[in-house]
């Protein structure tokens, strides 16, 4: 475990109100490392993805530091760029009765 992920969990088990908000970025958070994984698992750069999608390495390079909210049709057309098919996919969260 390197030293970022030693003191975020202990960040978040500290400080409810941290882990209330990074709980609520985590679907963001899944999507761009899912799609860095993907592009680094290909061996293909931020360029080179580019050129496959069409999408500006800018615009990639935003998608990947959070910086760019992307649309749908724009996370589809980076999903056949590295050869794969998006799926979105609504899950029941297990919260305790009130």
């Amino acid at each position: 475990m390197s030293s970022y992920e030693k003191y975020r969990n202990e960040a978040l088990k500290n400080d409810p109100e941290l882990k209330a908000e990074y709980d609520a970025l985590a679907p963001e958070y899944d999507i761009i490392q899912a799609m860095i994984d993907a592009r680094k698992k290909l061996d293909l750069t931020q360029k080179e993805l580019s050129e496959k999608t069409g999408i500006t390495q800018a615009d990639i390079s935003r998608i990947e530091n959070g910086t760019r909210n992307p649309s749908l049709n724009m996370m589809k057309r980076l999903a056949e760029g590295l050869g794969m098919r998006l799926k979105l996919e609504f899950v029941q969260e297990n919260k305790a009765a009130k």
